[in-house]
């Protein structure tokens, strides 16, 4: 079992930063794979970015590539979301989620991950 704690949402200005963490619990966060869904309201869940067990292998949606970077830190059983540009369009419930390492295709995908946390909320005014 792996418990996940979003923090780091708010309310920011276009054009600003925010810096989004996700603390999990459990001795096997190293060997997990973490993701970054957003949902904003009326729409479907989507992708973010996903960073694998390793470090190794980074992926993010077009829409946030070069303004978002995705981090973790095995020691501290942490992954991290930097947020910087930020637009109005960005304004959504942030979820991270842990999951095996698999193929793009798999992991963009949120039925790939076994584990969720509550969300954080970051809202982003024009």
């Amino acid at each position: 079992q792996v418990q996940l704690v979003e923090s780091g949402g708010g309310l920011v200005q276009a054009g600003g930063s925010l810096r989004l963490s996700c603390a999990a619990s459990g001795r096997t966060f190293s060997s997990y794979a973490m993701g970054w869904f957003r949902q904003a309201p009326g729409k479907e869940r989507e992708f973010v970015a996903v960073i694998s067990s390793s470090g190794g292998s980074i992926y993010y949606a077009d829409s946030v590539k070069g303004r978002f970077t995705i981090s973790r830190d095995n020691a501290k059983n942490t992954v991290y979301l930097q947020m910087n540009s930020l637009k109005p369009e960005d304004t959504a419930v942030y979820y991270c989620a842990a999951g095996r390492d698999g193929y793009y295709s798999q992991i963009v995908r949120s039925q790939f991950y076994d584990y969720w946390g509550q969300g954080t909320q970051v809202t982003v005014s024009s």
